[in-house]
């Protein structure tokens, strides 16, 4: 398998970022890292392993990113105005500045450019990857969400600016007019939400049960699907889940 590290200054965050490229050609799937973590933990815990075979025969590449959730999401006790811009800044990262190399690199190993990007992430890194898929269907065509929690209450109680309501799927989802210019662009592309109902996955299904109701009261298709109560909020599920639902979106 060819993997390659890259580690370049981003603009947005005045600082030097890395991500991590896994396979020669195919699909792009964006990788967000789980809360808190690193580029390389899909690596670790096995992830990328599971979908080796795809890899390696050319159909997907995958491109890990790094989060900053220790300073927005997970900054508990902090200014919540600055954590959420710091999490606006690292949107534009990834839209602005990441994104444009995927395309590069990919385009490079594939001859063509790739109609758009998959993302995917277990835990906080599926409620940041639905996120950014709702935020610009233009460039995400379809996502795969592992254990996501879709609201902004958990992480950032009762307060809620523009830039909080504008990264909360389940509120900007249930604000949206039923004519906005996203809804058709939604209907086009490929959902997937999932998550266990074993252990730490409570508050997951009902944030998973809350974005069914509002996405379905828009006639917008989405693939939701609980796992059984043996299934728990961890590594050893998502690998089994991120290789069945990554097969049927490519």
């Amino acid at each position: 398998m060819k993997i390659e590290w890259i580690k370049e200054y981003s603009n947005c965050l005045n600082r030097y970022m890395e991500f991590k490229v896994y396979g020669h050609a195919g699909k792009p799937i964006l990788v967000f890292p789980a809360q808190d973590g690193r580029y390389y933990d899909f690596e670790n815990f096995k992830m990328v392993d599971s979908v080796s075979d795809l890899i390696e025969k050319g159909r997907v590449q995958l491109f890990c990113c790094d989060s900053i959730d220790l300073e927005s999401w997970s900054a508990s006790g902090k200014d919540p105005r600055h954590r959420i811009y710091m999490h606006e800044q690292w949107f534009y990262y990834i839209v602005n500045e990441l994104v444009p190399r995927i395309f590069e690199i990919n385009h490079y190993y594939n001859g063509y450019y790739s109609d758009g990007i998959i993302t995917t992430g277990c835990s906080l890194g599926a409620t940041h990857a639905v996120n950014f898929m709702l935020r610009r269907p233009d460039i995400f065509k379809g996502t795969i969400g592992l254990s996501g929690y879709y609201d902004s209450d958990i992480f950032f109680g009762d307060y809620c600016d523009d830039l909080v309501y504008n990264n909360s799927p389940i509120k900007y989802i249930n604000g949206m007019n039923h004519n906005h210019n996203y809804i058709d662009m939604y209907r086009k592309n490929k959902m997937v939400l999932c998550c266990g109902q074993g252990n730490w996955e409570e508050p997951m299904i009902l944030s998973i049960n809350k974005m069914k109701q509002l996405l379905e009261d828009k006639n917008i298709p989405v693939w939701i699907d609980l796992w059984g109560s043996d299934v728990n909020h961890d590594w050893n599920w998502w690998r089994i889940q991120f290789k069945y639902f990554l097969k049927h979106m490519i």
